[in-house]
């Protein structure tokens, strides 16, 4: 047998050390909280010892009855909060209670405002719950040991919160966790016993668990409780969403989120449903205010919890929703699943098939009433969670037409650069020869709204929509029409804009056609292989030129995207168009054939390609260029 492992002083990381001091000294206001953490965090342990009691009823160690104390000491200044779920190994403790926010922390820091409000905010999306307990302590001791262990494998881990915690073994008869809390001489009043139970009715009513105190502030709060006459019953400890919604006030929802989102702000919506029949099963789900840090890591943990009839089988039951709707929340408690049910067998069961698609019903009905009856809190959604909702377009073609009407978009007659426009305003709006949904797709929006693609568009007075979020073209590549109006990119293909316009339009362009026939030949000789064809374009009014591509063609900011990713590209050449109303394109019909007059074609193509938001591959050529347009013109 080993020697049993000694003591050991552990520095917390750098950043760690940081982010720990910004939340003890200046993030929450509501100190309260600390209490409501510590406790979900028992609620937790508890229901992961279900769960691995299912496979080994002998990690209940002849205790089956799970629970949750609370205990206090006045004269020691101490909170106890103890619990008998699964408990935590040396290496857990390490690993739980060494590390704050285990990855991204840097990334956290830079991101913080300092502003109190919107900080406390994001350190909920960190997962940084228990280290709440430094805003009222100077000290945390915390004792545990894992289920199945031998006594003499418990642990006892100790830090002031500044820059060091130590780890040490301790003998453990029973399983679980105990943290103790020594408060700080002016947090005294959470030592006191009505203070405890007011936090825990108002924040852990809701907790489908017993939570024990002693009927009067008595006792050591560093003696392991154990269940006697001494304790009551404090909260509910019925699962929130097997209750009557009836039953349920707003408060106790917004409550329940903040446990099982491990959330500090309230949600933007929720939806709590009981279905019965064929299949029998209840859903709280909860739409968050803020999106997490790492919503774009498609490795993070995600989905729902998952229990079946009130047994908690899993975190992040992934199965249920799919990955567009990866930022809902909350809870599904089925009675048709067995309770040996595990991931590989979620994945083929044609009841999740059910289910998954009732759930996602569920939530695009909340989303469709928000956007409706709250339009600001529809739009705070829009702007955390609108680019990851995009991907449903691509992901679930059985509700593409739904997720459409919930878009939002910038547009030339939109509010700048904010994404306000939905579809069913533009179709509103559309002047009543309009055929198509005109957008483009640009790399920002100001980059966009000062395309020339859009000036014909000014002048006739129709709205077009400006997508500049990374994923837009790809999203378009799975849109096609909305309501029976077709999309159309403007900067693609051969627009046609005759509805737009009257006989007297229609008559000048085809004589302009005849008479610049030659100029094109010409232009397309210069610029050789580097366009596929140049020709005539009305849809520009104050740009002399600028390029086109195939329907087929990738766009400008899918191209930018695959070469960032190091993608090999097919090859791919534009349409050069020419406004033949422009005094430029004008003089250059006049322009003999010469060094000038290349020198004219390359700048000209160049400029629309910069204008196309491109890197010229020849920079210096192109001001050689303009340099000797320049000298001719000033000397």
């Amino acid at each position: 047998m080993s020697a049993p492992q000694q003591a050991q002083t552990y520095g917390f990381q750098t950043e760690a050390k940081q982010l720990l001091h910004l939340m003890i000294h200046s993030l929450y206001s509501n100190k309260e909280i600390f209490l409501r953490e510590l406790i979900s965090n028992a609620s937790d342990a508890a229901d992961k010892l279900r769960f691995a009691a299912l496979a080994d009823s002998s990690l209940y160690e002849n205790d089956p009855e799970l629970r949750i104390w609370i205990d206090c000491d006045a004269d020691a200044r101490t909170v106890t909060v103890t619990d008998n779920g699964i408990g935590m190994s040396r290496d857990e403790v390490i690993a739980h209670l060494g590390t704050i926010a285990k990855s991204g922390t840097a990334e956290f820091l830079r991101s913080l405002t300092g502003d109190q409000r919107k900080d406390s905010s994001l350190i909920g999306q960190f997962g940084v719950g228990f280290y709440s307990a430094f805003i009222v302590a100077d000290r945390v001791e915390v004792f545990s040991r894992k289920a199945g262990l031998p006594a003499q494998q418990g642990v006892h881990w100790q830090s002031q919160g500044e820059s060091e915690f130590s780890v040490a073994p301790v003998e453990l008869p029973q399983r679980g966790t105990r943290v103790v809390l020594h408060l700080k001489e002016d947090e005294a009043e959470f030592s006191e016993h009505f203070r405890l139970r007011h936090i825990i009715k108002t924040y852990s009513d809701h907790i489908a668990l017993p939570v024990m105190m002693r009927a009067e502030a008595t006792g050591d709060a560093e003696e392991q409780p154990s269940e006697t006459p001494d304790y009551e019953q404090v909260n509910v400890a019925k699962a929130l969403w097997s209750r009557p919604r009836n039953e349920i006030d707003e408060a106790e929802y917004q409550e329940f989120y903040k446990h099982v989102a491990h959330d500090f702000e309230n949600p933007l919506a929720w939806s709590h449903n009981r279905v019965e029949g064929k299949l029998e099963y209840a859903s709280l789900l909860y739409l968050p205010r803020r999106a997490p840090y790492d919503l774009w890591n498609r490795d993070r943990q995600r989905g729902l919890k998952l229990y079946v009839q009130r047994v908690f089988i899993m975190d992040d039951a992934e199965q249920f929703l799919p990955l567009y709707l990866r930022f809902i929340k909350g809870v599904i408690d089925s009675n048709d699943l067995s309770l040996n049910v595990s991931r590989e067998i979620l994945q083929k069961d044609p009841v999740i098939d059910s289910m998954r698609a009732a759930l996602v019903k569920r939530v695009l009905d909340m989303l469709d009433k928000l956007a409706e009856e709250q339009p600001q809190e529809y739009q705070t959604f829009w702007e955390e969670f609108g680019t990851v909702l995009k991907e449903g377009l691509a992901e679930d073609h059985a509700n593409r037409e739904r997720i459409a009407a919930l878009l939002r978009f910038a547009s030339t007659q939109g509010d700048g650069a904010r994404q306000v426009r939905s579809l069913k305003e533009y179709l509103a709006a559309m002047k009543p020869a309009q055929q198509q949904i005109y957008y483009l797709t640009a790399e920002s929006f100001a980059a966009g709204s000062n395309s020339p693609h859009l000036e014909i568009f000014r002048k006739k007075g129709v709205e077009v929509l400006i997508l500049s979020d990374r994923i837009d073209e790809w999203v378009m590549g799975h849109l096609h029409q909305f309501e029976g109006k077709q999309f159309q990119d403007v900067s693609r293909g051969d627009l046609d804009l005759t509805a737009l316009e009257d006989e007297a339009d229609k008559s000048a362009q085809q004589a302009q056609a005849k008479e610049y026939e030659t100029l094109l030949e010409r232009v397309k000789a210069q610029l050789a292989e580097q366009v596929k064809a140049v020709r005539l374009t009305h849809r520009l009014t104050d740009s002399p030129a600028c390029l086109a591509s195939d329907e087929a063609d990738l766009g400008g900011q899918m191209r930018r995207m695959m070469q960032a990713v190091g993608q090999k590209l097919p090859e791919s050449t534009p349409y050069f168009e020419l406004n033949p109303d422009h005094p430029l394109i004008a003089r250059l019909k006049q322009q003999p054939e010469g060094e000038r007059f290349a020198d004219l074609v390359e700048i000209l193509f160049d400029q629309a390609r910069l204008a196309n938001g491109e890197q010229l591959a020849e920079p210096g050529r192109y001001s050689a260029r303009l340099n000797r347009l320049l000298s001719d013109l000033l000397g």
